[in-house]
């Protein structure tokens, strides 16, 4: 009797099993396409056994806990390749941008210099060449009234390249800066996200260590956003199941704690150039995310072009004002006092009428106006004292290309640091991801556990029937 008893109560265990089972699988066939969920497992156990005047009996079995299919370390390597990329990509968008702001592209044809890209040639690189082709046509026929026209319209043209091609770039430190700020509230948001999460999970796990599967995921998905924004490390809390505590590190290595359990330590804070955080605040080092990309651009590249066009436009003006007033009393073609890039421009008076070919000479004397053209193809140099080395078109094409060259090579270490983190995916998929064709055969599995000791309480109900209404009966 307390056999069949005891074998009913073991079946109806086993159902509550399989059916846990059931639902597992199909949550994790509902998952498959859900990137931040991590794939379930029903841990199933003996309850044990005991003694009964039949011998030693089972108490069956029973699902102790659902867990979550995960591994610390591959979640902290994916997180430290999305960082990498991140930095990578913002480094990219901001070349691009540097590079439209110039109004130049990089001749994939050609292995000399700058061409004009689709704005239509109005780069610096095409109104330099039309600067000087229009001081040859002066020089050439010095009394024409439409040379002299040309001249004043491609040289306001180059002025005004220089302008606004440096307020361009000007703009674009400005937009990285909004940018950084930006970035810098997400992830005092995302820190509170991750301390609250840090709380509801501590409170779920106080008894049942790892249950709060679902509240993990959302955490490790602010971690994985957090890491597309500044670098960062995790580690388990001492004494605190299912809690982490997240730090970043300062220049000299020290930790600077971010978050500590449910608790945000101090805010993060960005001076415009550097971002501190932590209680003391403190400077971070980063090495990786959308910030450490984009002010690497602003303060370098960007910095070192608005550089490089300042001392273009002061040697441009020097060396013209220089061919074109030689005795320094009879008036400059631009204004001596712009020297920069963002204050280059024509000096006042001057008309069609009061352009001069000589200093004074005779009519059809050039000797100013060939001066001046003949600059193109001066080659200055630093150590001479000059602002730039090589020619104009030589200095600039440089300036181009050397920001072009940039832009290549983060593209192939963006290409490459995709694939690697691609792969590092791939490794943590084959742990956590969702397997269509291993969930179809849990659940078919289950299924048929299901049945099969749904059928065995069918048989024992019938014998229970049988000995309890029929036994006697004739």
């Amino acid at each position: 009797m307390s056999g069949l008893f005891g074998t009913l109560s073991g079946n109806v265990k086993a159902l509550n099993v399989h059916s846990r089972g059931v639902e597992t699988a199909g949550r994790n066939l509902a998952n498959v396409n859900n990137p931040n969920y991590a794939r379930q497992r029903v841990v199933v156990g003996d309850r044990g056994t005991v003694m009964t005047p039949m011998g030693p009996q089972s108490m069956g079995i029973e699902a102790r806990m659902t867990e979550q299919l995960r591994d610390r370390m591959l979640d902290q390597q994916v997180t430290r390749e999305i960082s990498l990329t991140s930095t990578l990509e913002s480094q990219q968008a901001a070349y691009e941008k540097a590079q439209s702001a110039l109004g130049q592209s990089i001749s994939r044809a050609q292995d000399s210099g700058a061409t004009n890209s689709s704005s239509g040639g109005q780069g610096i690189s095409e109104s330099l060449t039309d600067f000087f082709t229009a001081f040859q046509g002066f020089a050439a026929r010095p009394t024409d009234v439409g040379e002299r026209q040309t001249l004043l319209q491609k040289s306001e043209i180059l002025a005004d390249r220089f302008r606004i091609t440096d307020q361009r770039l000007g703009q674009l430190q400005t937009d990285l800066t909004a940018q950084m700020d930006e970035d810098v509230t997400k992830i005092n948001g995302i820190l509170t996200t991750i301390a609250d999460l840090n709380s509801q999970i501590g409170r779920l796990e106080m008894n049942y260590p790892g249950s709060a599967a679902d509240l993990r995921d959302q955490r490790q998905a602010k971690l994985e956003e957090l890491a597309t924004l500044m670098s960062f490390e995790t580690r388990p809390s001492t004494g605190s199941p299912g809690q982490i505590e997240v730090y970043t590190k300062d220049g000299g290595g020290a930790e600077i704690q971010l978050v500590d359990r449910a608790v945000v330590s101090g805010p993060v804070t960005f001076s415009g150039s550097t971002l501190s955080a932590g209680s003391p605040s403190t400077a971070v080092a980063l090495t990786g995310g959308s910030i450490l990309g984009a002010r690497d651009v602003r303060d370098v590249a960007v910095a070192d072009l608005r550089t490089q066009l300042n001392a273009l436009a002061n040697q441009l003006v020097t060396a013209v004002n220089d061919a074109y007033n030689p005795t320094g009393s009879t008036g400059d073609f631009f204004v001596a006092s712009g020297t920069t890039a963002s204050t280059i421009g024509l000096a006042s008076g001057l008309t069609p009428t009061t352009l001069k070919a000589s200093d004074g000479g005779p009519a059809g004397d050039n000797t100013i106006a060939s001066a001046v053209a003949a600059l193109a193809n001066q080659a200055f140099s630093v150590s001479g004292g000059d602002s730039i080395d090589g020619t104009f078109s030589q200095f600039f094409t440089k300036s181009v290309t050397d920001l072009g060259q940039k832009l290549a090579g983060t593209n192939t270490r963006l290409n490459d640091q995709q694939n690697i983190e691609k792969i590092v995916r791939g490794h943590r998929d084959a742990v956590s991801g969702v397997s269509m064709d291993e969930e179809m055969a849990d659940l078919l599995k289950y299924q048929r556990a299901f049945q099969a000791s749904s059928r065995v309480i069918t048989v024992i109900d019938d014998l229970l029937d049988t000995l309890i209404n029929r036994t006697g009966r004739t």
